[in-house]
């Protein structure tokens, strides 16, 4: 991302050296979670970003992304993940991201078939997603 921005934003001259094959190394692997919160802001402003490059790239460059819009659920099952998923959901607020706190019914009503028995609450992130870093790497360079 950072070779892309400068040749986009500054029409810099950008090497990328790779060994291998661009994505044959540790992109390969990456699982693709996009969670956009984090307890520092300058790393939730950073995600919240990549979200809105991952959406645009796709219609620039004509190359997939594979970025769905999935959401995130995180499950509280003791007082204490409860209380830092409520911090969670203020600091998400101050970045204008709607992190929902929901009780085990309402759980059980969005995903009827999990069980709620243990849970004390959970948080919704509906804006988390997923993507393909090998896709969004070769979207990037042609970038």
């Amino acid at each position: 991302s950072t070779a892309y921005h400068l040749a986009r934003d500054h029409k810099a001259d950008v090497v990328l050296l790779e060994q291998g094959k661009l994505t044959s190394g540790s992109t390969w692997h990456a699982a693709g979670l996009v969670g956009q919160l984090r307890s520092s802001a300058s790393i939730t402003r950073v995600l919240k970003y990549s979200v809105e490059l991952y959406k645009g790239l796709e219609a620039e460059t004509g190359l997939a992304t594979g970025w769905k819009m999935t959401g995130c659920l995180r499950l509280a099952t003791n007082a204490d993940r409860w209380t830092e998923f409520k911090r969670l959901a203020t600091t998400a607020k101050s970045f204008g991201m709607d992190m929902q706190l929901l009780s085990p019914d309402e759980v059980k009503k969005m995903w009827p078939l999990m069980e709620t028995g243990d849970l004390v609450g959970a948080s919704w992130l509906p804006t988390d997603g997923q993507a393909s870093p090998s896709d969004i790497t070769q979207s990037l360079a042609k970038g």
